[in-house]
């Protein structure tokens, strides 16, 4: 049995790709499953999705803890969550990033499939979702389900759901990352340590859904919590802001969805990267185009 591990993060198709993986397996004769798990439904937080292809029935239905292959949507979640933990000695491992195999750093050492799939998404189909460019690396790391399977389940699934078009150009994506993708081993000195979780025994659960803002083993929950959620180390652009031409009439920050952008005392703005999506509504907004929108990640 192969078992994959999807992680990535809302909005950016981990579940599209694994059940398209699963299609895949289906057509070259495979028996195949694909399943997601949520934590907050939120655009931008972090997604699981697991697939699994055997050649005999399937009956195992619980999520994947020592997968033979990891899919890695978004580097960025290796800062917060040990992604690789589980992954097998001699499994593999696909990542959407800018770097070599050589210079990421996975905690394990294995044999990586990287791409740029955001570039290649924003060539192809014009939006920074990887899904089908990342299946596209996936296929040039493993033997058993070709890039031509592939290639036929992305089509079916996403033609099917956004027309023929779509499915042409996300069949274009997979085609150019598999191209693009660069084959080599990990690094492995990155120490695997799980974010602190809350998990109470059932007289700890708070009745209906009232919950006071308490602290629990280091851990905030409830009201005000959010804070430490860096929800913008996802985007794939972000604002610029260019202080000479702003008129201070304040727009950015009143359509600011986040809330990510500050007044300071003169009415000029200062953007907390933290938390900024990069979603672009501040510079859509702006009426004398003090802001534009740059690619790539700024710090806060």
């Amino acid at each position: 049995m192969y078992e994959i591990r999807f992680h990535g993060r809302g909005g950016q198709g981990a579940v599209m790709a694994a059940q398209a993986l699963a299609e895949a397996a289906v057509l070259e004769g495979y028996y195949a499953q694909a399943f997601p798990y949520f934590g907050a439904e939120r655009r931008g937080a972090p997604v699981r999705a697991f697939a699994r292809i055997d050649e005999t029935k399937i009956s195992l239905k619980s999520q994947i803890y020592e997968p033979d292959i990891l899919v890695i949507l978004d580097e960025s979640l290796l800062e917060i969550e040990p992604v690789a933990e589980g992954l097998k000695s001699e499994g593999s491992a696909v990542i959407n990033s800018e770097k070599k195999p050589e210079e990421i750093d996975l905690g394990v050492e294995v044999q990586c499939a990287a791409v740029d799939a955001t570039t290649v998404a924003l060539e192809t189909i014009k939006a920074p979702i990887v899904n089908t460019s990342i299946l596209g690396a996936f296929a040039k790391i493993q033997d058993f389900v070709p890039l031509e399977s592939i290639l036929n389940a992305i089509m079916n699934r996403f033609g099917e759901k956004l027309g023929h078009q779509a499915g042409v150009m996300n069949t274009s994506a997979a085609k150019l990352a598999y191209d693009r993708a660069v084959v080599g081993r990990t690094r492995g000195t990155r120490e695997l340590v799980r974010k602190k979780e809350w998990l109470p025994p059932w007289n700890e659960i708070p009745p209906g859904t009232a919950l006071a803002p308490v602290n629990v083993g280091g851990v905030d929950i409830g009201p005000g919590s959010a804070w430490q959620n860096f929800t913008g180390t996802w985007r794939t652009s972000s604002p610029r802001y260019i202080k000479e031409k702003c008129i201070r009439c304040l727009r950015c920050w009143f359509s600011c969805p986040e809330g990510c952008i500050e007044r300071q005392d003169d009415d000029y703005e200062k953007w907390d990267y933290r938390y900024c999506k990069g979603c672009g509504i501040c510079a859509e907004v702006c009426p004398v185009q003090a802001i534009e929108m740059v690619r790539g990640v700024m710090e806060w």
